[in-house]
């Protein structure tokens, strides 16, 4: 016969699951878990608060996600790119963004696109410095994450999300300076003004470059930052 689950349980375990998937990817995203780290069950079941079923559910779902890999003999360990891999992402990266951008310029007085952007890029426009790579790159996925979120095209979107392509930025990080992200940010913020005055082109080719930029960090950087 075989064992029956009160509903009850069934549902405080699927919660408990959800928390631990947004707060492993959260984690993940800035950079708290680096690429190439191992995650051990023992020290999040005591930060979490957890029993081990539920985080090893967590963990199958981030490896489905593209932020995990569940290794023989090791566990999970958060991916980390080879140097073609990230060079490819960033060929994907550019070519979707570049369509997302120019979309989003084209339908940026639609409903309430304008609206909905400006509240999400809201931190771009802060003149307080960058000094950790944490902050940086929350909220560098944020203003990305509006452009997909404002574009009108959601199977664009998802497909980006699929992609895990802010882990390209993360592998990077160890190479970028808090002048680094300023040069960022300041682009950030013309991307944001041609969308904003409706410029498809213009924000199109700014996007772009800002990308190709951010993709010859890779180049500046050792070997051993990559998985072979």
């Amino acid at each position: 016969m075989s064992a029956t689950v009160a509903p009850n349980e069934g549902v405080a375990r699927g919660g408990t699951v959800e928390r631990l998937v947004a707060g492993l990817r959260d984690g993940i995203l800035n950079n708290r878990y680096a690429p190439g780290q191992r995650l051990i069950e023992a020290d999040l079941t005591r930060d979490f608060g957890v029993s081990r079923g539920p985080l090893r559910e967590a963990f199958r779902r981030l490896s489905a996600e593209g932020l995990l890999e569940l290794v023989p003999h090791r566990g999970a360990v958060v991916r980390r790119l080879s140097y073609q891999e990230t060079l490819e992402l960033f060929q994907i990266r550019e070519a979707l963004e570049g369509l997302a951008v120019k979309l989003a310029a084209q339908v940026i007085d639609k409903g309430d696109n304008r609206s909905r952007f400006e509240t999400m890029i809201q931190p771009i426009w802060s003149e307080a410095p960058r000094l950790s790579g944490a902050a940086y790159h929350d909220e560098n996925w944020r203003f990305h994450k509006a452009i997909l979120a404002v574009c009108g095209n959601a199977q664009l979107a998802e497909l980006s999300s699929q992609l895990q392509l802010p882990l390209i930025m993360l592998q990077l990080s160890g190479a970028m300076t808090p002048a680094m992200y300023e040069d960022s940010v300041a682009e950030h913020r013309e991307i944001a003004k041609a969308i904003l005055a409706g410029e498809a082109e213009k924000a199109e080719r700014l996007l772009r470059g800002h990308l190709s930029r951010a993709r010859e960090i890779a180049d500046t950087m050792p070997p051993s930052t990559f998985r072979t």
